[in-house]
């Protein structure tokens, strides 16, 4: 894979499911005025149906399919700066994760199991949540996928506590200095 001589100044958002992914990017969007690009919402636009109707009736591998499709798409050169919000389980496939390190500043917004469960739970939109024990399948895909997002991300972000606000305004400082200082 050819790595570009330069990486471009895209924020891209990393993290389980729950954790304030699309809620930060929109306010970065606020903040910074770059393209803001949900990549679940995409992918549902796309299919035509919501992601559970996805994994209903097509399987996870098929959604895992186009959601690295998007993210070979949006690393095409020449695309405008953007903060780009991914779905939970990107970082599962290898070429997913180099990819996204490519792609930009990866900032993985973390969040303890407890506040995990109490903000899914409540929602029936998680196709992954959709068992017996869902806050068991949580605790047992975030040990799965912590050392994925470790490896993936360029900084971790504890957001308990945090307003949305607070965590973008400490991303936007982070990025500033990472896109002047890059590794």
């Amino acid at each position: 894979m050819n790595t570009p001589t330069t990486t471009p100044k895209n924020i891209v958002l990393i993290g389980f499911m729950g954790c304030g992914k699309s809620t930060v990017g929109r306010e970065l969007h606020k903040n910074l005025g770059y393209q803001l690009v949900d990549m679940d919402h995409i992918i549902e636009e796309r299919a035509g149906k919501p992601i559970t109707k996805i994994f209903q009736q097509d399987g996870e591998t098929a959604f895992r399919d186009q959601e690295s499709s998007l993210l070979r798409e949006l690393c095409q050169p020449g695309n405008p700066r953007r903060i780009i919000s991914t779905g939970g389980g990107i970082i599962g496939r290898h070429e997913n994760r180099e990819l996204l390190r490519n792609l930009g500043y990866v900032v993985w917004l973390n969040a303890p199991r407890d506040t995990i469960i109490k903000r899914t739970l409540k929602h029936k939109t998680r196709p992954l949540l959709n068992t017996s024990d869902a806050a068991d399948q949580i605790t047992r895909l975030m040990a799965e996928r912590h050392p994925l997002y470790a490896e993936t991300a360029h900084l971790e972000v504890d957001t308990t506590g945090l307003s949305s606000y607070e965590v973008a305004s400490g991303l936007l400082d982070c990025a500033r200095y990472y896109f002047n200082n890059p590794e």
